[in-house]
């Protein structure tokens, strides 16, 4: 499994790593949000939802949601900032695990949300919160990993985006060129399919995480834990390597 995975985190990047890095992280957020859905009756992605009910809850005077709302997206603002800092720290001190680093810390994260899960049940009002905040920052720490990576051309949790670019790439797919002397519409089959392949990763993420959450209850955030930990072990461990080994 793990010489499976070589190089899908490490620094030295291909666009087909990039892909199955994007497909696979869309995976887990999609299986994280639904998850987390299903704990606390919240999707975390979803910023422009986030954002919209915070003006929503203004105008209504609930000023309690608001700001709940806005704690939400300060949370996914310091996921996305945590993963700039790890991976600007990462690559100027010349680590091999600069872009896994982050993803280890949210493989980490999300065993502490399956834990925060068992407080939930008894302390609702205190851990319900925690763990809304909790996944929002995981979801920005993750969707800047391969935003970063990928120079903005994958994201793994704006799937309003994917969807969007699906639509334009489909427009052309499907628009007919009558006139040739004109500029003809050509749709970006490449583009076409990687946008396919991840929003059907994040649905299908989407499916795994609901029924694992319904089945195995908060323990269905371990897979997703080890997942991220075969992603970034190998450049982990060569960088614990280089570190213990004198030079």
């Amino acid at each position: 499994m793990i010489p499976l995975l070589r190089g899908w985190t490490s620094v030295q990047r291909t666009a087909q790593n990039n892909l199955r890095l994007g497909v696979t992280l869309c995976f887990v957020a999609g299986a994280t949000n639904a998850g987390g859905f299903l704990a606390v009756g919240q999707y975390t992605s979803h910023m422009s939802g986030i954002v919209s009910s915070v003006a929503d809850n203004l105008v209504l005077g609930q000023v309690q949601l608001a700001l709940a709302g806005i704690a939400a997206v300060l949370a996914f603002l310091l996921g996305a900032m945590t993963t700039a800092w790890m991976v600007n720290w990462g690559l100027r001190h010349k680590m091999q695990s600069a872009y896994g680093r982050p993803l280890l810390l949210e493989a980490g994260l999300l065993l502490v949300f399956g834990v925060f899960g068992t407080g939930i049940n008894f302390f609702a009002p205190l851990f319900a919160p925690l763990t809304v905040l909790l996944l929002c920052f995981i979801m920005g720490l993750q969707n800047a990993v391969i935003t970063k990576i990928s120079h903005a051309e994958i994201r793994t949790t704006h799937v309003t985006g994917l969807v969007t670019d699906l639509g334009i790439e489909l427009g052309k797919l499907f628009y007919v060129n009558r006139l040739t002397r004109d500029t003809l519409v050509v749709a970006d089959r490449a583009r076409l399919a990687i946008h396919l392949k991840l929003i059907g990763s994040f649905f299908i993420g989407g499916l795994a995480g609901a029924i694992g959450f319904k089945t195995m209850g908060y323990y269905a955030t371990v897979p997703l834990s080890v997942l991220l930990l075969l992603l970034v072990l190998r450049p982990v461990l060569n960088d614990a390597r280089n570190w213990i080994e004198p030079h």
